[in-house]
């Protein structure tokens, strides 16, 4: 028995290295964290449990039953909690085929979709790869398709999200497009249905991927982004923070978090942010942080369509989603002076409109 469980150890130590210490310092150097090193900062410390770490490929054409079968086909799939909430999570890996699509490949992530769907969980995807893998042909296509299906059937049930962490093209577009959220990390995240060396055999046109599809076409021209970060580290913390504002289904609520902050405080400089001109602009993102628990508000969609505001933030402890408009005027009321009453009761209604 002790020879069995250190051959298993064995095993897992290689299918932790994915393709090899050689590309996992590759990945570093582009200035990337490898699959799981995201999956451990995206999840609560020792919480994440992994599944199917040794499946490997089937394929035999073009030479692949010739090639080193790496454990885990490029993709890491599993559940674990997020501030102490069930969440589950596949992570392309971009050290084995560059993180590729086969036919295991989409089975362990419609493995995930299924049981993320059935336990009425939020799913998360960490994206960092080329599409397809080509020399499965019609099996990696197929294998596209099932894993788009679950995303249909999972719209509206529980919160899918997508994070564009590399280079990503393809199949592995399209799906992110069907989620509820797309984040993308600038400068090493592009997300288009072919790359620039395409466009440029088909059209003769000289695109950049930056500018075909980089994070800052995407969250200010396309919106198909909701927001972008400098780094994997700031995208992953703040999928933590978004985690907490959302409900683990449709069947579920909102978590409500304690607050500090004093639900009778009085803010005096609402006095004076609408002004008495109505032809006059004011900075509503202000207003929000005045109101909200706390000043955090997350804001979605915010280098697009600059004339609304929208995103998530709390009252009481309670998300926007779940906070009646009266809680609003509850909040007017503890005013002191008609005058603050009136500019405070307007505020109330703009930011009304202004949320999500």
């Amino acid at each position: 028995m002790k020879n069995i469980l250190e051959k298993l150890e064995q095993r897992r130590i290689k299918a932790r290295l994915g393709g090899g210490q050689a590309r996992i310092d590759a990945q570093h150097a582009r200035g990337k964290l490898t699959a799981r090193e995201r999956i451990e900062l995206l999840l609560d410390h020792h919480s994440f449990e992994e599944f199917d770490m040794f499946v490997q490929h089937r394929a035999v054409d073009f030479g692949m039953d010739q090639q080193e079968k790496i454990p885990g086909d490029g993709v890491v799939t599993g559940w674990g909690t997020v501030n102490g909430r069930t969440v589950f999570v596949f992570a392309k890996d971009f050290t084995v085929f560059g993180g590729s699509l086969s036919e295991t490949h989409a089975a362990k992530i419609t493995k995930i979709q299924d049981m993320a769907l059935k336990n009425r969980a939020p799913i998360i995807g960490l994206f960092d790869a080329g599409g397809a893998r080509i020399q499965e042909g019609v099996a990696a296509l197929g294998g596209y398709g099932e894993v788009f299906q679950r995303n249909v059937l999972a719209s509206g049930v529980i919160p899918q999200i997508s994070l564009i962490m590399g280079p990503c093209a393809g199949g592995d577009v399209y799906s992110p497009a069907m989620t509820d959220f797309i984040f993308m990390v600038r400068d090493t995240s592009y997300m288009f249905v072919t790359g620039p060396d395409v466009v440029k055999t088909v059209t003769n046109e000289t695109v950049t991927a930056e500018e075909l599809g980089g994070a800052s076409v995407h969250t200010t021209k396309s919106s198909i982004a909701d927001r972008a970060y400098d780094n994997d580290l700031e995208a992953l913390l703040q999928m933590r923070r978004l985690i907490d504002f959302l409900p683990e289904s449709n069947v579920g609520e909102a978590p409500v978090l304690p607050t500090f902050d004093e639900s009778d405080r009085l803010d005096i400089s609402l006095d004076t942010l609408i002004p008495d001109n109505p032809n006059k602009p004011y900075d509503v993102k202000e207003l929000i942080l005045k109101l909200v628990d706390e000043g955090d508000f997350f804001e979605i969609q915010g280098a697009h369509a600059g004339n609304i505001v929208t995103g998530f933030a709390r009252i009481e402890g309670r998300p926007w989603a779940s906070s009646p408009t009266s809680r609003w005027c509850w909040r007017a009321c503890s005013t002191p002076t008609p005058r603050a009453r009136a500019r405070a009761s307007c505020a109330s209604a703009t930011a009304s409109t202004s949320r999500s």
